[in-house]
């Protein structure tokens, strides 16, 4: 007979102890879909603000009036005063039209993700809050902070840019006033733009960051292919 108490103390081979379901086809699809769009609007906002790097608050905002603030940057446009004596090249064309598609992919990538995690239980599971701490073979859970940090970037930030960037359209507000005048103007729609896009910047390499810290290679696999090797578990 085998000796019993040495075999609960044998190590598994991590060979034999792959392939654990972590992430289902709608996440990982979705997940990479909005990776995509987000650099797209990063880059084409970028240049889009390089046109024109100054900020008001209310409806209006022109080159004669007092700006918010600006940023320290030279414009694009030699009619924008920026302290600078020599313009950037203007990219206002095609910034705009790629930042307008990558916005519209985003949200319908969004809305599936929304709804395919309301619908599966994904959000329930993995995003709200958790009374039991995750046991050391559910290593992978999110811990508190980044439940709570994930659920205020879904249901905040991002409908809020999104929000925020409609605010600007002007065929939109024809149809809906009240999305800019809630927000106090389009030029006050643009500034608080530009600060939701810093924070989810700023959220962005956060992620980043820890995704790094905790196994890129793994990580970033697991989201590709929707499994993980459970021999990798941080300790």
């Amino acid at each position: 007979m085998p000796d019993t108490a040495s075999n609960l103390g044998r190590v598994v081979p991590v060979a034999a102890r792959t392939n654990a379901p972590r992430h289902g086809a709608i996440v990982r699809v979705t997940h990479w879909v909005t990776a995509a769009c987000f650099l797209a609007l990063l880059i084409s906002g970028m240049e889009v603000v390089v046109s024109h790097p100054r900020f008001y608050w209310g409806e209006n905002g022109n080159v004669l009036m007092p700006a918010l603030f600006s940023i320290p940057i030279p414009a694009s446009r030699a009619t924008v005063p920026t302290g600078y004596g020599y313009v950037l090249p203007d990219q206002n064309g095609w910034s705009r039209y790629l930042h307008f598609e990558a916005a519209w992919a985003l949200v319908f990538s969004g809305a599936v993700y929304v709804i395919f995690g309301a619908l599966s239980g994904h959000f329930r599971r993995n995003l709200f809050p958790d009374a039991k701490p995750p046991v050391k073979a559910d290593a992978w859970s999110y811990n508190p902070l980044q439940r709570l940090t994930y659920l205020v970037v879904i249901f905040l930030l991002f409908p809020f840019v999104i929000w925020t960037g409609l605010a600007m359209s002007p065929a939109f507000v024809s149809v809906l006033p009240s999305t800019v005048t809630l927000l106090g103007g389009r030029q006050s729609a643009r500034t608080l733009h530009f600060f939701l896009s810093v924070s989810l910047v700023i959220f962005l390499l956060v992620h980043v960051t820890m995704v790094w810290l905790s196994g890129f290679t793994d990580r970033v696999m697991a989201m590709i292919h929707g499994r993980v090797r459970v021999g990798t578990e941080p300790e």
